[in-house]
């Protein structure tokens, strides 16, 4: 199968064209790995359009899109998902949603099996996502928001021995785990935590983003009354 792997959910804008076969996994055709957090809005679409071409394809050849689902920052992340909704739409092909850090956890696991993991990505505002797997690669807890030394905290005792994502590398020294690669989900990551549901053609789960906070804005209250002297 022939899938388009989109996520938005970190400062990198990650795009790629992966063939996945049931017994290889997942085979990258091309990618592009962008880091620019700013930038999510007009880097993804063009990227799409450069590894679809790269892989001498037409968005037409697509079986299926994966797409992370966070967490991540308002901003970026819904720029990946309403992007991925529309050409699902667009194209009739199924939409199914990751969350981002199993595609973290699924590179990590797949070079280097056997031992517990922490995905720690970053949620500015001195802040970080997480999600804890067990030595199978199975995600055993979270994902969470939270602050790098209550993180600290919450870990103690436990059997991690190590961490992947940017956000294990900005607190390494808080969390004090060895950090392994990736920082960022690659495509194949993307189609390889999906590849169950993708190869049986499930159903896909709703495209709900993972925000995790509350929203900045809030309604209006009532107004004042101006009183009258």
């Amino acid at each position: 199968m022939l899938v388009l792997a989109i996520d938005t959910a970190t400062p990198a804008v990650t795009t790629g064209l992966v063939q996945l076969d049931a017994a290889a996994g997942p085979r990258t055709l091309a990618s592009r790995v962008t880091v620019n957090a700013r930038a999510h809005g007009e880097l993804l679409t063009p990227q799409v359009r450069e590894v679809v071409a790269e892989a001498g394809a037409a968005l037409g050849d697509v079986d299926a899109l994966v797409c992370g689902a966070g967490p991540g920052p308002f901003t970026g992340l819904r720029v990946g998902l309403v992007t991925a909704a529309a050409l699902g739409h667009a194209l009739d092909r199924p939409v199914y949603p990751v969350a981002t850090p199993d595609a973290i956890a699924y590179d990590v696991f797949r070079d280097a099996p056997g031992q517990e993991l922490l995905v720690v990505t970053d949620a500015r505002r001195r802040e970080v996502y997480w999600a804890r797997y067990d030595e199978t690669g199975a995600r055993v807890d979270g994902p969470n928001v939270e602050r790098p030394a209550e993180l600290a905290d919450r870990l103690a005792g436990a059997v991690v021995r190590r961490a992947a994502g940017q956000g294990a590398e900005l607190y390494a020294d808080v969390l004090g785990l060895p950090v392994t690669a990736p920082g960022f989900p690659s495509p194949a990551g993307l189609v390889g935590a999906a590849a169950d549901a993708v190869l049986s053609r499930a159903t896909p789960a709703p495209l709900t983003p993972l925000y995790l906070r509350r929203p900045d804005a809030v309604e209006p209250g009532a107004r004042k009354r101006v009183s009258q002297s």
